[in-house]
C-alpha cells in the first residue's frame, strides 16, 4: 500500500491517506475492510461509465463543429462567387471600372424608378381628382345628387391627403394644396347653383314675407334643395365636428334664407337711417328678436322634420348640428348681429353712457334668447351659451373698459346720494314699523347696490361677476362704512372733554338729549340695515352660486401658482370677501399634500368681511347709545340723589299710593321720557329692549348705591322712594307703549326687580297684618304679611333664617347681606 501511495502524485496521495485514516482508525475497523473495498470498486465502475459517456458526447460535438465549419466555408465561397458575378454584371451594365461606382450608379437608377412610380401615382391621383371635379360640375344642374356624391368623394380624397401629409412629415404640399383648392372651387360652384335653385323655390313661397304661400308643391321643391345643400355641407361638418369650441357653422339652406333678412337689416341699421342710432342699440337687437318670433313657426314646422330625418341617418358626431331648427336659424341670424356689433362697439367706446347702455341691452338680448327660445348652439353641451355680451367683453377685451365705466357711474351715483341734503335723515317710512329705521342714504345706497347686481347678474363669466362684486359693490360698502365710522368718531370727539372745551357750550348743547341719540341712531340704524341686507344677499341663489364657484376654484388652485379672479390672488380675494376662502385654500393644500380623498367645506359667504365690519360698527354704536343715555339719566338724577328729607317725611304728609313724584326727580323723568320715546320710534324691538334694559339697570344701580343705601328712611320716606321708582317705570313703559315696536312682554318693573325687592323690604310695616293686602298689578312694591320687627329679628338671626325670610317675602333678587343692608336703612331698625 505504501509503494502504491508513493507512485501517486503528492496531492492524490494525501487525499488517499486522509481517506484511509478516516475510515480505519482502530483495529476493529479492519473487519469492515472487505465491504469498504467493495464500495470503492462500485464507485470506480460508475465513474468509468460516466467518463465513457462524456468522451462519446465530446466526439459527437467535435464532429458537429467540424461539419458546421465546412458548411460555413462553402457558403462563404458561394457568396464570394456570387458577389464577384454581381460586380462583374454591374460593371458591364453600368460600364464602370469598379464595383463601388457600379453600386452608386445602380442606386441612382433605382431612385429614378421610384420617383417615376411616385409621379405615376401623383398623375393617377390628379386624374381621379380632375375626373371627380368634372363629374361634379357637369352634373350640377342636370343630376345634382350625382354631383354631390362626386364632390363628397373629392372632399374625402382631399381630407385623406391632408391626414397623410401629416404622417409623411409635410410631403407633397402642392398636391394637397391643389386638391383642397379644387374641392373648394367645386363646392362653391355647387353651392352657387343649389342656392340659386333654392332661392327660386323661396320666391315661389314668397319668402321672407309674412304672408307665405305654403303650397305643397313649392314646399316639396324647397325641401329637395334644402336636402341637397345639407348633403353638400355634410363633409365640411364632419371635418368641423371635433371643434365644438368654435362658433357653430351656419347651415347652407339657412344661409340662403337669412340673406334677404340680412339685406333688410343692413338697410335699416347702417348709414344715416333714423333707425341706426348709437344711443338705441335696442332697435337692432329687438329687430332680430322680432325676426325670430315671426319665422320661428315656419322653421319649426317645415325645416325641423328635414333636420330630424337627417339626424337619424348621420353619426353621433354630426347629429348635434340637426337637433334644433330654431337654434340653427338663430345661429344664422347672429352672424349679422356679430358683424353689426363689430362696427358698433368702436363707435361708442369713447362714450361711457352709450357703452354701458349697449352692454346692458346686449345682456338682455342674450337672456331673451336663453329664456324665451332656449338657445344652445350645441344641445349636447352641459354648459349654457355664454352669449354675445361675453364675446364682446371677453373675446373683444372690452370688459375692463366697461367695468371702469360702471364703477365710475356707481361711485358718481353714490356721491350724489351722500351729497343729497336729506341723506342723513332717518327714514321712518322706508322700512317696517317694528324695524330699526335707517337713514335715507342707507336705503338709497342699498337700492343702488341692488341695481348694480341686476346689471351684472346676466354675465356668464365667473371672474367678471366677482370682479364686479369686489370692485364696485364691496367698494361702495366700504366707503359708506368709512363714512359711518367717521361720523361716530366725530361724535365721540365732540362729546369728549377736550371736544367740549374746543367746541364750546353751543355745540355741546346740540349733541345732548334726543339730538345726540338721533345722531347715534343714524349710524346704528344704517349699519344694522345694511348688515341685514348683506345677510339676505348671502342667502340669494345668485350669490350662493358665486360663493360655491369661488370655493371650488380655490380648492383646485392648491399649487397657488395662478390668481383666482383676474389679477387677484387667494389672499386678496379673502381679504375683500371672507377669510373662509383662505381656510379653504389651506385645507385644499393640506389635502393635496396628503393625497386626501375627501374635500372639506368651509362655511362662509361673500360678504363675511364687510358684514363683520358693519356688525362691529353697529355693536359699538349701540354701546355708545347705552352709555350716552345712561350718563344723561344719571346726570339728571344728581339733584334727586341729594334729597335729604327721607327721614323727615311723616305718614300724615303722604297721600294715597302712588304719591306725587319728588320734584327733584322731574329732570330724570323728562330725560327718560324724551329719550325713550325717540328710541321707541327709531329702533326695532330687539335693540330697543336691549338698550332700555341696560339703561334701567344703570338707573337701578345708581339709585341703589346713591339713594337707597346712602340715606335713612322713615316708613313714609320709603313709600315715597318706592312711588318715585314706580313713576320712573311708568314713564318708560308709557313711552315705549305708544309705538308699534313695543312688546307687551317687556316691563320696566321686571328689569328693576332687585330695586323693587329692596324697596319691598324697606317698606315693611311695623304692625303685622293678619293677611296679605290685595295689591294692584301696576304697583312696584307689594305689601307683605310679614311685619318689620319680625323680619328684622329673623333676618339678622342667621343666614338660614334670612333665606327663609327672603323666600317667604318672594325676594329672589337679594342676597342675605343686601337684605340686611337695606333693612338697616329704616330709621326704626337703626335706632
Amino acid at each position: 500500500m505504501a509503494a502504491s501511495l508513493s507512485q501517486l502524485p503528492s496531492q492524490e496521495a494525501a487525499r488517499v491517506e486522509d481517506y484511509l485514516n478516516d475510515k480505519i482508525q482502530s483495529t476493529s475497523d479492519l473487519d469492515g475492510l472487505d465491504s469498504l473495498l467493495a464500495n470503492l470498486r462500485a464507485q470506480h465502475e460508475l465513474q468509468q461509465k460516466q467518463l465513457a459517456e462524456a468522451q462519446e458526447a465530446l466526439a459527437k460535438a467535435t464532429k458537429a463543429s467540424n461539419d458546421h465549419c465546412d458548411a460555413v466555408r462553402k457558403q462563404v465561397e458561394t457568396f464570394n462567387r456570387q458577389q464577384a458575378d454581381i460586380d462583374r454584371r454591374l460593371k458591364i451594365i453600368t460600364q464602370s471600372e469598379t464595383s463601388d461606382d457600379a453600386v452608386r450608379i445602380f442606386e441612382s437608377s433605382m431612385e429614378k424608378l421610384r420617383r417615376l412610380d411616385v409621379a405615376k401615382g401623383y398623375l393617377s391621383l390628379l386624374q381621379d381628382v380632375e375626373q371627380l371635379s368634372k363629374e361634379a360640375t357637369a352634373n350640377s344642374k342636370s343630376a345634382p345628387k350625382t354631383a354631390v356624391s362626386a364632390y363628397a368623394r373629392l372632399r374625402r380624397t382631399a381630407s385623406a391627403l391632408k391626414d397623410a401629409q401629416v404622417r409623411a412629415e409635410g410631403a407633397a404640399p402642392h398636391l394637397v394644396d391643389h386638391t383642397e383648392k379644387l374641392a373648394l372651387a367645386v363646392k362653391q360652384q355647387l353651392q352657387a347653383d343649389f342656392s340659386e335653385q333654392i332661392q327660386r323655390a323661396l320666391e315661389k313661397l314668397k319668402w321672407p314675407r309674412k304672408d307665405l304661400v305654403l303650397n305643397e308643391e313649392y314646399l316639396h321643391e324647397w325641401a329637395t334643395w334644402v336636402d341637397l345643400l345639407l348633403d353638400l355641407q355634410e363633409p365640411e361638418l364632419a371635418v368641423r365636428s371635433s371643434g365644438r369650441d368654435n362658433e357653430p357653422p351656419i347651415l347652407l339652406p339657412l344661409q340662403v334664407m337669412v340673406h334677404p333678412l340680412e339685406l333688410r337689416f343692413k338697410y335699416h341699421f347702417s348709414g344715416n337711417k333714423p333707425t341706426n342710432r348709437l344711443d338705441k342699440p335696442e332697435y337692432f337687437l329687438s329687430h332680430v328678436s322680432d325676426l325670430i318670433s315671426i319665422y320661428a313657426s315656419f322653421i319649426a314646422t317645415h325645416l325641423q322634420p328635414i333636420l330630424d330625418r337627417r339626424a337619424e341617418t348621420v353619426g353621433r358626431d354630426l347629429e348635434w348640428h340637426f337637433v334644433s331648427a330654431t337654434n340653427a336659424f338663430i345661429t344664422a341670424l347672429l352672424s349679422m348681429v356679430r358683424q353689426k356689433i363689430g362696427t358698433f362697439v368702436p363707435q361708442i367706446a369713447a362714450s361711457p353712457q352709450l357703452l354701458s347702455h349697449f352692454i346692458h341691452e346686449l345682456m338682455n338680448f342674450d337672456t331673451d334668447l336663453r329664456d324665451t327660445w332656449g338657445y344652445l348652439p350645441d344641445p349636447y353641451s352641459p354648459d349654457q351659451w355664454k352669449g354675445l355680451a361675453w364675446e364682446v367683453l371677453t373675446k373683444g377685451n372690452w370688459f375692463d373698459r366697461w367695468l371702469q365705466v360702471e364703477k365710475e357711474f356707481a361711485l358718481s351715483r353714490y356721491k350724489d346720494i351722500i351729497d343729497t341734503a336729506d341723506s342723513g335723515h332717518i327714514d321712518y317710512d322706508g322700512v317696517e314699523p317694528n324695524a330699526t329705521k335707517p337713514t335715507k342714504a342707507a336705503i338709497r345706497v342699498n337700492d343702488l347696490l341692488e341695481t348694480i347686481t341686476d346689471r351684472y347678474r346676466p354675465l356668464s363669466s365667473f371672474s367678471q361677476k366677482l370682479r364686479f362684486l369686489i370692485d364696485i359693490q364691496i367698494t361702495i360698502f366700504d366707503q359708506f362704512h368709512e363714512r359711518l365710522h367717521s361720523g361716530l368718531e366725530a361724535y365721540l370727539a365732540m362729546t369728549s372733554a377736550i371736544g367740549r372745551t374746543v367746541q364750546g357750550a353751543d355745540s355741546q348743547g346740540s349733541l345732548e338729549g334726543v339730538a345726540g341719540l338721533e345722531r347715534l341712531c343714524r349710524i346704528f340704524g344704517s349699519a344694522e340695515y345694511l348688515e341685514k341686507k348683506m345677510q339676505d344677499w348671502s342667502d340669494d341663489v345668485f350669490f350662493l352660486e358665486l360663493w360655491n364657484e369661488l370655493q371650488e376654484r380655490v380648492r383646485r388652485n392648491t399649487s397657488g401658482g395662478k390668481n383666482v379672479v383676474g389679477p387677484m390672488s387667494v389672499a386678496e380675494v379673502a381679504e375683500r370677501t371672507s377669510q373662509a376662502v383662505a381656510e379653504t385654500f389651506s385645507n385644499g393644500f393640506r389635502q393635496a399634500s396628503a393625497a386626501a380623498a375627501t374635500t372639506s367645506t368651509v362655511d362662509g359667504a361673500l360678504f363675511d368681511e364687510t358684514a363683520s365690519a358693519y356688525r362691529r360698527l353697529r355693536q359699538r354704536s349701540e354701546n355708545i347709545i347705552i352709555s350716552t343715555f345712561s350718563s344723561e339719566v344719571q346726570s339728571a338724577l344728581k339733584p334727586y340723589t341729594r334729597v335729604s328729607t327721607w327721614l323727615s317725611l311723616s305718614t300724615s304728609s303722604a297721600s294715597s299710593y302712588p304719591h306725587p313724584p319728588t320734584p327733584d326727580l322731574t329732570p330724570a323723568i323728562r330725560v327718560l321720557s324724551a329719550n325713550a320715546t325717540f328710541l321707541a320710534g327709531a329702533l326695532g324691538s330687539a335693540p330697543l329692549h336691549r338698550i332700555i334694559r341696560h339703561v334701567l339697570l344703570s338707573v337701578q344701580s345708581h339709585l341703589w348705591d346713591n339713594v337707597l343705601l346712602r340715606h335713612t328712611f322713615s316708613a313714609a320716606g320709603a313709600s315715597q322712594l318706592a312711588s318715585d321708582v314706580e313713576h320712573i317705570c311708568s314713564v318708560v313703559d308709557s313711552a315705549l307703549g305708544h309705538h308699534h315696536n313695543y312688546s307687551s312682554s317687556f316691563s320696566s318693573r321686571r328689569v328693576m326687580r332687585k330695586l323693587g325687592d329692596g324697596l319691598t323690604l324697606l317698606c315693611l310695616r311695623i304692625t303685622r297684618q293678619s293677611g296679605p293686602v290685595e295689591q294692584d298689578s301696576n304697583v312696584l312694591i307689594a305689601e307683605k304679611a310679614l311685619g318689620l320687627w319680625e323680619a328684622e329679628k329673623r333676618l339678622f338671626a342667621n343666614n338660614e333664617s334670612a333665606r327663609e325670610v327672603l323666600t317667604e317675602l318672594e325676594l329672589d333678587n337679594l342676597t342675605e347681606a343686601e337684605a340686611r343692608a337695606v333693612l338697616e336703612r329704616r330709621v326704626e331698625v337703626r335706632s
